[in-house]
């Protein structure tokens, strides 16, 4: 039985991921309590908003020690992606360092956010089974830059990190609750993953 819990730290547009899952016929918690987080089989970290604000609030709540020591799969959304890195320019705001890369605000140049539709190509991994070069959508001023962990490739005038992996910790960041059947396919692939 899956039981997916949705970290709730005020940061996050936790209802649409909990739709989400619903469209899936999963039932998923939205939650701060330490325990339900640690008991769930798979744990969404999302985020939406300005990182060092969100930062605090994950300090307010007591989480931090308890995402960075969870070992069932983890998907980080958007601004959880984020702060899943070793930083953001954001703030600036020092991650979690599960991913070992760096968040930086795209060229002054370009229309930030970012917003709309962008295809995603996906390396060999099993977050993105039946997704390669799929549409999902994004809305950010700030990506993570390639790194070894990339597992999924976007383009806004340059290559940036769609998609990060470590081992259980997963990020997008795109929002798959929003993304129609490419989003569905993808929380689907998370929930087979042990």
């Amino acid at each position: 039985m899956k039981q997916v819990a949705i970290i709730d730290y005020g940061a996050g547009n936790v209802q649409s991921v909990q739709f989400a899952f619903e469209r899936l016929g999963i039932q998923s918690v939205v939650t701060s309590d330490s325990s339900e987080i640690q008991s769930a089989s798979h744990v969404i970290f999302p985020g939406v908003g300005h990182a060092k604000a969100a930062k605090s609030h994950l300090i307010e709540a007591g989480l931090i020690d308890v995402i960075k020591t969870l070992n069932q799969p983890v998907l980080g959304i958007c601004l959880g992606m984020q702060l899943l890195c070793n930083q953001t320019e954001e703030g600036p705001t020092k991650g979690l360092q599960i991913f070992d890369t760096s968040v930086v605000k795209f060229d002054v140049d370009l229309k930030v956010p970012a917003v709309g539709w962008a295809p995603v190509k996906s390396k060999n991994h099993p977050l993105f089974e039946r997704l390669d070069n799929e549409q999902f959508y994004f809305v950010h001023s700030y990506y993570a830059q390639v790194s070894e962990q990339t597992i999924g490739l976007a383009d806004y005038k340059i290559s940036y990190s769609a998609a990060l992996a470590n081992k259980n910790f997963l990020g997008v960041q795109f929002h798959p609750e929003r993304s129609g059947k490419a989003g569905e396919q993808l929380l689907t692939n998370f929930l087979k993953l042990s």
